[in-house]
């Protein structure tokens, strides 16, 4: 009766552990456990009463940060090509057009100008959904242009950085939009125009090492995984035990790489209050 030993044998879960949660109505925080409706997780602005922030797209970013949530869409026609004819497990076209139908986005980045409490400001917001964030030539072009927009109206300017990395299908393409973002961000600079950089999580590779950590502000939101490879990566490197959540942004504000955290809650109150600061 070896077969059920083994599945009396597993039956160690208590019932109340293996309830599973319909997809859609309730939302089960990963830290804490707790489960609440999705309507309340929503109204709480997908954060967890433990603290947890859960991951949110552009659409969300834009709903809390945009005055009466108005705002107009920059840039909208820039796809990305296929210069390598990059082929793994599937054509790298069929990859994006794939992605672009699920996702109902052209790429990694959305850029809008818009208000926020009465401050006009242009914000470019990262898709995680979109090929894990990664930076690619287009997400290159899309902050280019945004910044060429923000010096000729005058205009602040705003990364909400969320992505894997470098997307490996651009290969040295997708590389070269590390200097190409730091160089038009020297441009803006030069055009004395604020530059505020929102990281949340995660924010990795060739975005950490370019653009997310450039801003006249860096900031992030609590608990966000912030650093250039994984944990796992840099213990194997160096050979040596990390310290408990060394990537979190409290870690990385406490060692001098952020200038503050904010809860969900208090972004856009936050966001105004910089702008105003830097217009007197």
């Amino acid at each position: 009766m070896k077969w059920f030993n083994r599945l009396k044998k597993g039956i160690n879960t208590d019932t109340k552990d293996k309830k599973e949660i319909k997809e859609g109505l309730w939302f089960k925080c990963p830290t804490c456990k707790q489960v609440i409706s999705m309507d309340d997780h929503e109204a709480n602005l997908h954060v967890c009463e433990c603290g947890y922030h859960e991951r949110i797209n552009s659409k969300k970013y834009f709903e809390i940060l945009f005055d009466n949530n108005e705002y107009k869409e920059l840039n909208t026609k820039i796809t990305s090509g296929d210069p390598l004819e990059f082929t793994d497990t599937k054509k790298y076209t069929d990859r994006l057009e794939a992605v672009m139908k699920k996702t109902g986005l052209k790429d990694a980045i959305t850029t809008v100008v818009g208000k926020v409490n009465g401050n006009e400001i242009v914000i470019a917001s990262m898709n995680f959904e979109f090929i894990g964030g990664s930076m690619g030539s287009v997400v290159g072009e899309k902050i280019a242009k945004s910044i060429d927009y923000c010096i000729d109206k005058k205009l602040p300017f705003m990364i909400i950085s969320k992505s894997g990395g470098a997307r490996m299908m651009e290969a040295a393409i997708s590389l070269m939009q590390m200097a190409k973002t730091s160089a038009k961000l020297s441009q803006l600079a030069d055009a004395k125009l604020p530059y505020l950089s929102f990281l949340t999580d995660p924010t990795t590779g060739g975005v950490t090492a370019s653009f997310a950590m450039l801003g006249d502000v860096n900031f992030a939101e609590p608990g966000a995984l912030i650093g250039f490879a994984g944990p796992r990566v840099v213990k194997e490197t160096i050979g040596k035990d990390l310290p408990e959540g060394f990537q979190r942004s409290e870690f990385v504000l406490e060692h001098g790489f952020l200038d503050y955290i904010i809860p969900r809650e208090k972004l856009k109150e936050k966001i105004a209050l910089q702008l105003e600061m830097f217009k007197n």
